[in-house]
């Protein structure tokens, strides 16, 4: 009997230092997915618009550290329109990110409800340059369970006592204001306008607000630097390369790679475009990736595979990750809005 709570207590131990260990790395850091480039506003809310088309819709869907302790599952949904404003070639892409996250033994819950407005100022009429500033801001709720937070307090001197008070005051819930801003450029590269680059800078939380239970904590500021470039190699293949700098100090987050892709079918028929390659997540994981085009809509799938000091708990295992997304044009804006087509 007293082996068996010998052995609970310590597996109680285990996953508590595992769960502070997983904590060490996000609490400093916002919450992330290795198909960035599916969650365009999450990165800069200057990318917007950076597509061929009118409407654009994206889904994310991560499911991490199954093989741990505590599985983290995080969503996000992003709905952009793109429309021409003035006389010349200008325009503006409106829409929003909603992003919902969940974690740990206290069902951690966190979601966001985030507007974007992004202005794009074209820069030449010789070729396709902009240069785009965004905003989004909205609002961010925060909750757990209560009732499955243990603490130090319920530790009677020999065992772990459910049935003790834990010694806090502070409340399930809160809510803060979050906003944030960016700036990108983007041109076509190539004699004939064939290749495309883009490069960006945001700063998110610039209004540093409140984040923590206790309400005493301001939440870092992020500083996040962008970039992207398209090859087309021919007309039916072309390579692309994203990457991104994070600086949520005292954390910094490396990431890029890119994919080959390769156009099937008839241009005038059903068209499915197979996109595969490999992003590197710096001191953390490789990320092979696999995407379909079937004509408007998209399928993303991913794996990390963990390189980090977690490797040896997580036997490599990180998180698994699929994307959805849909775009569309209207005939009337074809020939009106030129953009980068990322």
């Amino acid at each position: 009997m007293i082996k068996r709570a010998i052995i609970s207590t310590y597996r109680r131990f285990l996953h508590f230092v595992i769960f502070m260990m997983m904590c060490n790395v996000v609490i400093g850091q916002d919450l992330h997915f290795s198909q960035f480039y599916e969650a365009p506003l999450l990165r800069n809310p200057a990318l917007a618009g950076l597509y061929e088309g009118d409407v654009r819709i994206q889904g994310v869907y991560r499911n991490q550290w199954n093989s741990v302790a505590f599985p983290y599952q995080t969503g996000s949904i992003n709905a952009e329109y793109k429309f021409p404003v003035g006389k010349g070639e200008d325009f503006l892409t409106v829409g929003g990110q909603v992003l919902y996250d969940k974690a740990g033994t206290v069902q951690l819950q966190t979601v966001h409800m985030l507007p974007m407005v992004n202005f794009h100022k074209s820069l030449s009429t010789n070729k396709v340059s902009y240069l785009s500033l965004g905003f989004m801001g909205g609002m961010v709720n925060r909750r757990l369970d209560r009732s499955r937070v243990t603490t130090n307090s319920q530790y009677d001197g020999f065992y772990f006592n459910g049935s003790l008070p834990d010694g806090e005051t502070f409340t399930g819930a809160y809510s803060y204001a979050d906003m944030s801003v960016g700036m990108s450029f983007n041109t076509t590269l190539g004699s004939n306008d064939q290749h495309y680059v883009f490069g960006g800078l945001a700063y998110h939380h610039f209004n540093k607000p409140m984040h923590s239970f206790y309400g005493n904590i301001a939440h870092l500021p992020k500083w996040v630097a962008s970039g992207g470039l398209k090859l087309n190699l021919d007309d039916v293949t072309y390579i692309t390369f994203h990457g991104d700098i994070t600086d949520q100090k005292p954390f910094r987050e490396i990431m890029g790679g890119g994919t080959f892709s390769k156009r099937m079918g008839d241009e005038y028929a059903s068209t499915t475009t197979v996109h595969a390659g490999m992003y590197y997540r710096y001191n953390d994981a490789i990320v092979p990736v696999l995407k379909f085009d079937v004509n408007q809509l998209s399928i993303g799938i991913s794996y990390d595979i963990n390189i980090s000091a977690l490797a040896p708990a997580s036997l490599n295992r990180g998180g698994f990750e699929i994307s959805l997304g849909y775009l569309a044009i209207k005939p009337k804006h074809a020939d009106i809005i030129l953009c980068p087509k990322f």
